[in-house]
């Protein structure tokens, strides 16, 4: 993150060319362009999926035994370590422990619910009634309440 702060303020700062920038920091001409190009460093993006050679052959063991789990207790489960001791004394597997691991924490972490952010416009809202238990001169009654939210700007007003 460092080189790239460095390389956009040498080229937007000091207005050097991308050739020169190059030189001075060591890296290539495509790399410099490419840290000019975004504002942000845009992270690793794989471009082929995982391939496995020694674990692709037992993935669909591996899949069956995950969804024969789903209806057993919670402790009764496989682990990780456990599918791999199975694949290894069962199906004879000679691959290793770490890519059964991985396999298996993507198969899990993929079935598990997921929630998306909700995003509120401006000028949108949400209503609602209820009642609640209060206290008025003392003797407690119920009450009956209107409530309305503006979620975007966290404004809201309750009457009872």
């Amino acid at each position: 993150m460092d080189l790239y702060l460095k390389v956009r303020h040498a080229h937007f700062e000091e207005g050097l060319s991308g050739r020169q920038i190059a030189r001075d920091f060591g890296v290539s001409r495509d790399s410099v362009a490419k840290m000019l190009a975004y504002s942000e460093p845009p992270g690793y993006r794989r471009t082929a999926p995982i391939r496995r050679p020694k674990l692709d052959p037992y993935t669909g063991q591996i899949d069956q035994w995950l969804a024969e789990d789903n209806t057993r207790p919670r402790k009764q489960r496989h682990t990780a370590k456990r599918i791999f001791e199975r694949l290894r004394d069962e199906c004879w597997y000679d691959g290793g422990y770490t890519i059964v691991k991985d396999y298996v924490r993507a198969k899990k972490r993929g079935s598990k619910e997921m929630f998306v952010p909700l995003s509120h416009p401006p000028g949108h809202g949400q209503a609602d009634f209820g009642e609640a238990l209060v206290v008025i001169g003392g003797i407690e009654q119920k009450a009956y309440f209107f409530a309305f939210d503006l979620p975007h700007s966290d404004a809201c007003y309750v009457r009872a």
